[in-house]
């Protein structure tokens, strides 16, 4: 069983080219599944010994432990790969995780911001202005010039450091490519076509595709990078090191002057929202959930839309078709008489 799994993510890794998110998961879960195989006293059975009965019962034991469904789901759908992949090796006949019913999920519809939200966060982001911070910045407003009471209240934000030049970029062009936070994070200088304004972006199963991007974020961008260069200068001691860091390709760096990781990206989001004081709960992947549905509902072909956002398959582009009802509903209560 052991042997099987970690040949399974290995293949993965060599030959699906799945994230390291993905595969940090699907590790996790089946160590899981083995855990519940091997209580206190018991062997691990043998791979051709566990049945569907054995799967249902795991299920189970996942729904009593007080698991949402989504979870539930995942880790069913990591145990089906595992042994649909054993069936190809040779190493089982058939699956035992194929007669396993999956939890019934319930259909959400992503919650969207409008545009006129989305425009007077970032239009005020791009009134903050910014600079880099010395290490040594106590007070938010050396800074910040003219910086509102709201942002002047949070000592410990200084501390952190907040460099609105970089932030601002990295929104904007979240909003303007409808990009994952994989496919942010992951940009090198290289990806990015300045003059025509595209990205030659790497999304899921390391699918290349290119994503054009406004002036808004390309004006984000030019004011970025001499911040770049900044970081990059003061951690390395200047510019024949900087050569040889590895991370000196990399579009969007941290204070170290490494690659900015997804889990950063999702703090960033989250702190200028409480920053501009206003009541969303706002994520990195809520921009590219605006993004596909502010053009949606400016009249953009839902095939395009795909293409734009690397959506395998048209079923995972139309829940945006919801949203956007949804959006022409909340207009329709607000403004008919007789709504």
């Amino acid at each position: 069983m052991k042997q099987a799994i970690e040949s399974y993510l290995e293949y993965l890794v060599s030959v699906k080219n799945s994230s390291p998110h993905t595969i940090s998961n699907y590790r996790n879960d089946l160590r899981q599944f083995v855990d519940f195989l091997t209580p206190p006293g018991v062997a691990l059975p043998a791979l051709t010994a566990v049945t569907h009965g054995i799967i249902r019962e795991f299920v189970a034991h996942l729904h009593d432990q007080g698991l949402e469904k989504a979870s539930v789901a995942r880790k069913l759908a990591a145990l089906r790969s595992l042994f649909k992949y054993c069936v190809r090796e040779g190493k089982l006949k058939e699956s035992p995780a194929r007669l396993v019913p999956t939890p019934k999920l319930p259909k959400r519809i992503p919650s969207i911001l409008s545009a006129e939200e989305m425009n007077g966060f970032l239009n005020y982001l791009a009134e903050m202005g910014g600079a880099l911070p010395s290490k040594k910045t106590k007070s938010k407003t050396a800074w910040l010039p003219g910086a509102p009471p709201a942002l002047q209240h949070n000592a410990k934000v200084a501390e952190e450091g907040l460099l609105l030049r970089r932030d601002r970029a990295l929104l904007e062009l979240l909003y303007a490519a409808g990009l994952r936070v994989s496919e942010l994070t992951g940009l090198d200088l290289v990806d990015i076509e300045q003059k025509e304004r595209v990205l030659r972006v790497t999304g899921k199963g390391n699918k290349e595709r290119i994503v054009p991007y406004g002036n808004k974020a390309q004006e984000a961008l030019d004011k970025y990078w001499p911040l770049r260069e900044e970081l990059l200068l003061q951690t390395t001691g200047g510019y024949a090191s900087r050569r040889a860091t590895p991370h000196c390709e990399a579009v969007f760096l941290n204070y170290t002057g490494r690659r900015l990781t997804q889990r950063s990206v999702g703090r960033i989001v989250k702190k200028y929202v409480r920053l501009v004081n206003v009541n969303w709960e706002l994520h990195p992947h809520s921009l590219r959930h605006a993004f596909a549905t502010h053009l949606l509902s400016d009249g953009a072909d839902l095939r395009a839309i795909q293409e734009l956002l690397g959506h395998r398959s048209l079923s995972t582009t139309q829940k945006y078709t919801h949203a956007s009802i949804r959006q022409l509903m909340d207009i329709y209560d607000q403004s008919h008489p007789h709504a």
